[in-house]
This record gives structure tokens, C-alpha cells and sequence, in this order.
């Protein structure tokens, strides 16, 4: 499992540096510098995918404290921590900015505990968006409860799981429910989500029951000398089921976390990147296909080979691709954009593939006409209304590849060797079922 896990971190290591390498490359060439908006636009998300790569190195793993105010984030985390070093009141909003303390659990895995303002603060919409943001970047999440599950929360662990975020439902204060009531509160907090088709029912080892900071309780003290007193004692915390449950986590998985939350993050810089490229350059790009669109379509028209007419179509459709591509700075080799034109007609169903088949018929009638014109001049006209129908399917279906080329360049980004939603499928499919990963697998339905 060990050998495993540097497997699928190695595997992120190199997937980031391929990224970074080839942004490098654009910036050493000019394509960068040479159009300073762009360079502007894409600069937080290289930093972005630098900090990832540094945090993968240090192997630092983040678990963020999430969930609303008053919740007992903060005396969690204390708790884990075996002493009262992030504040805690009894007043709504005490934690104000996110803040982060260095964990070392069993002296062996380093860990960075981070806790963060509630959601649902008064007038506290920034801290909220900051407080989203750290659980972006978060290996692990642990979302605290403390009662009925609001609807916000309720909406919140539902985001969570389509961000792709493993987490663990920390129910905290159980320490104010009796013991009676404490096996129902755990059957409902299972059944979360189940009424939803894109979340399951929790999984026990989903699921930790604590008391980070229990309430004083009132004890009788018996003295020597026959004298009864009363005083208030704090019971100590009860969170050894969570500490147990995080590190069985770590050490089953912890490597394994690290490098899918480094994937996800830079397949979203890798994204924004894209998206921001070709909104940039959308002008570019749409006079980019219509000149490919008249090139081929006039090309066609007066090729009267019929064989070369497929030929030159397909050679076409390549330049084009290769144009787009150079046009946003993306990767591609001749290779890739052979790839991305058979992806796009089969995709495209029969609307590309019947352009070729109707243009090698209305090339063979060309062809026909062409050869036996000087017997006929008649032909000629033949010719023409052939060449003419066969460069009107050549030039709607290089417009058509130019269109599709836009959306595979922007989506297909982070695919291929070494892309970053290539090694997230990868370490999906090879983690093991007793594993916080294989829910999260098939949370998101992927199938393999």
C-alpha cells in the first residue's frame, strides 16, 4: 500500500512538472511575453500550480476544519491538538481568518490543521469565500456538526462531494444528547445525502462522534470530616475515535490524498488557463477557421483527383488544428492532432464522416467530368456543379472541425500522458474498497 501511494504521488510530482515545463517553454520563447495581457490574465494560476507542485514536495498534508458558526471548529482542532491554542468563545464568528497549526500525530506524518470561519457569519460573505477557498486546497475536510443538519449544511456536504472532496462528518457536543438519543443521531447522519442522485448514504468510517469541549457538570465532593461539597470539573475531550479514524486515514492513504488534491487543483489552473486563453483570442481563432474554410473549400474545388481532394481535406483539417493550437499556446504535435481529428469524427458522428464519403463520390464525378471535357465541353459544366457541391461539404466540414478543435483544446487540456485528469482516473482505479478514496470514486460515479 506504502509502495502504492509514492506511486500516485510521484505520478502528480510529474505530472505538474510536465505542465509547468511547457508554460516555462512559452515563456522562454516569447509566446508568453510577447502578449503581456495574456501573461497578466494566466499568472495566478501558474503560481498556483507552483505552489501545488512545492506543497507535494514538502508532503505536507492539509486537513481543514469546514461547517458553520459555532459548531466547535476551533475546540476540534484544539482538542486533536491536546491544548487550547486557536480561540474559542461563546460568541458566534470567533474565528475571524483562517488560521493553521502544524499537527505531528504519532510523530511520524506531518500534518497542517487549518481552521476556518464559519459559512453563515453576519455580514461575513468574504470570510465565508475565504474559508471555501482553503477547502479547496485541503487534502481532507472534516465537516463539524453540532445538531440538526441545517439546510445549509446539508447543501454544503453536497458541494463538497461534487468538488471531489474527501471528508469526514465530525458530530460534534454529544456530550448535551443523551445516550439514547446518540444512536439515532448516528442512523440520521448516515441516511445524509441518500435522498439525493448524486450522494450516497455515509459510510461508519465517515462518521465520528466527539465531544471537543464538553459543558462543566456539577460533582459532589465527600470530605474526611463528613463535610459535602459541590464544584464544577470539566470532563477532558472526547475526540481519541477521530484522532484514530485521521490517522488510520493518513497512513492507509494519506500520500495517496495529497497527490489527488495536487491533480485537481492543477486540472483547474490547467482549465482557467484555457478558458482565459481562448476568450482572449476568440477573434483569432473564428478568422483562423473561416481562412481554413475558404483555403479548403477552394482547394477541393479545383483538385480534380478525387483521392487527393480526401487527402488534402484531412491535411487541411490538420493545419487548422495545429493553427488553433499554436494560437493559444497549448501543447499539440502532429501526433495529438491526428488524435483530436479522429476523436472529433467520431464524435461528430456521421456529419464529418459523410463529407468524406460524399466528397470522394462527388470527387470520382469530378474526376469523370474533368477527364473527358475535351470530348464533350458539355462536362465542363458537370465539372463545375460537382466541384462547386463537393467544396461547400469541404468547407462546412473544416469550419465544423475548426469549432470542435476550440472545445477539445479547452477541455482536453489536462488529458493525454501524464495530463492531470489522466492520473486522477488512474489513482481512482487502483485504490483500494476499505478506502476513503474508493467512496469518493464512487461519488463521482466513474466506473471501471
Amino acid at each position: 500500500m506504502r509502495n502504492l501511494q509514492e506511486t500516485h504521488l510521484n505520478r502528480a510530482r510529474a505530472s505538474l512538472r510536465q505542465v509547468l515545463s511547457w508554460y516555462g517553454y512559452l515563456r522562454k520563447s516569447g509566446q508568453l511575453s510577447s502578449n503581456p495581457e495574456l501573461a497578466g490574465l494566466v499568472k495566478p494560476e501558474l503560481e498556483a500550480l507552483n505552489s501545488t507542485l512545492n506543497k507535494l514536495d514538502s508532503s505536507v498534508i492539509r486537513i481543514a476544519a469546514f461547517g458553520l458558526v459555532s459548531r466547535g471548529k476551533s475546540a476540534v482542532l484544539n482538542a486533536l491538538l491536546g491544548d487550547k491554542i486557536l480561540q474559542t468563545g461563546p460568541l458566534n464568528g470567533v474565528t475571524q481568518w483562517p488560521r493553521s497549526v502544524r499537527w505531528q500525530p504519532g510523530g511520524k506524518v506531518l500534518v497542517e490543521l487549518i481552521d476556518t470561519p464559519g459559512l453563515d457569519e453576519i455580514e461575513g460573505e468574504s470570510r465565508a469565500d475565504m474559508a471555501r477557498v482553503v477547502v479547496h486546497q485541503a487534502d481532507l475536510i472534516l465537516f463539524v456538526v453540532s445538531g440538526d443538519i441545517t439546510r445549509t449544511e446539508y447543501q454544503a456536504l453536497l458541494e463538497l462531494r461534487q468538488a471531489q472532496k474527501p471528508l469526514i462528518l465530525v458530530f460534534n457536543k454529544i456530550d448535551l444528547y443523551p445516550d439514547t438519543d446518540q444512536g439515532a443521531i448516528y442512523q440520521n447522519l448516515q441516511q445524509l445525502g441518500a435522498g439525493h442522485p448524486q450522494a450516497k448514504p455515509l459510510l461508519p468510517d465517515e462518521i465520528v462522534m466527539v465531544a471537543a469541549e464538553p459543558a462543566p457538570m456539577e460533582v459532589r465532593v465527600e470530605w474526611p470530616d463528613g463535610r459535602v461539597s459541590y464544584e464544577w470539573e470539566t470532563p477532558p475531550p472526547q475526540v481519541d475515535e477521530l484522532k484514530e479514524t485521521i490517522l488510520n486515514i493518513l497512513n492507509r492513504e494519506g500520500r495517496s490524498l495529497l497527490a489527488l488534491n495536487a491533480l485537481i487543483q492543477a486540472r483547474d489552473a490547467e482549465a482557467a488557463i484555457a478558458q482565459k486563453t481562448i476568450d482572449l483570442r476568440e477573434q483569432e481563432a473564428e478568422n483562423i477557421i473561416w481562412q481554413f474554410t475558404k483555403y479548403k473549400a477552394l482547394a477541393v474545388m479545383l483538385n480534380p483527383i478525387a483521392f487527393l481532394d480526401i487527402l488534402g481535406g484531412t491535411v487541411a483539417d490538420l493545419a487548422l488544428i495545429r493553427a488553433l493550437a499554436r494560437l493559444y499556446g497549448l501543447p499539440m504535435t502532429s501526433y495529438e492532432a491526428g488524435k483530436i481529428l479522429k476523436t472529433i469524427l467520431f464524435s461528430s458522428g456521421g456529419l464529418l464522416l459523410g463529407e468524406l464519403g460524399s466528397s470522394f463520390v462527388l470527387g470520382l464525378g469530378k474526376s469523370t467530368a474533368a477527364i473527358t471535357s475535351g470530348d464533350n465541353p458539355s462536362n465542363i459544366t458537370a465539372f463545375a456543379g460537382s466541384a462547386i457541391a463537393q467544396a461547400g461539404i469541404a468547407g462546412y466540414g473544416a469550419y465544423s472541425v475548426g469549432k470542435a478543435a476550440q472545445v477539445y483544446l479547452e477541455k482536453g487540456c489536462t488529458w493525454g500522458q501524464l495530463g492531470a485528469s489522466s492520473v486522477i482516473q488512474e489513482i481512482l482505479s487502483q485504490v483500494d474498497q476499505n478506502t476513503i478514496l474508493y467512496r469518493l470514486r464512487q461519488e463521482l460515479g466513474i466506473k471501471y
